[in-house]
């Protein structure tokens, strides 16, 4: 493993919360990307455009965001689809109900093209550390 690579990506963006409202409402969003958990990527938002006091971060699939960038894709709480040549829907459902929220297309595929710089497309479960991940889980100090 080459010590430039990042271990982790950040990116803020602003994404348009759409809604009933007469304008679309700007929403601050930080995409993160660690190699730790190469198959994820995760949405955070603040805790001032949310209903929990420490924030809100949405966890899924890599891919589903790739895939998301060409053609619609998702079929649980997280679904994506391109809308038009420059923005990408992302809708979240959750029991409290559905976000819908607006990105710019060109932000979300250079968030992707610096996460596929540290674990290449395909390469995800190589850099897995099956065990460390493991001893975590139960609660067990792995060096």
């Amino acid at each position: 493993m080459s010590p430039s690579i990042e271990r982790s990506v950040e990116q803020s963006v602003l994404a348009r919360l759409i809604s009933d409202a007469p304008h679309p409402s700007a929403v601050p969003v930080v995409l993160r990307y660690h190699r730790a958990d190469p198959l994820a990527v995760r949405l955070a938002f603040p805790p001032e455009v949310c209903l929990d006091d420490a924030g809100v971060t949405w966890t899924f699939a890599r891919s589903l965001l790739d895939a998301g960038l060409r053609a619609p894709a998702g079929d649980g709480d997280v679904h994506i689809w391109p809308c038009g040549p420059a923005q990408t829907m992302i809708e979240l459902r959750s029991p409290e109900g559905v976000a819908l929220l607006q990105f710019g297309t060109e932000s979300l595929s250079r968030f992707l093209l610096h996460s596929y710089a540290a674990v290449p497309a395909a390469q995800e479960c190589t850099s897995l550390d099956v065990e460390r991940a493991l001893a975590a889980l139960f609660g067990e100090a792995k060096g």
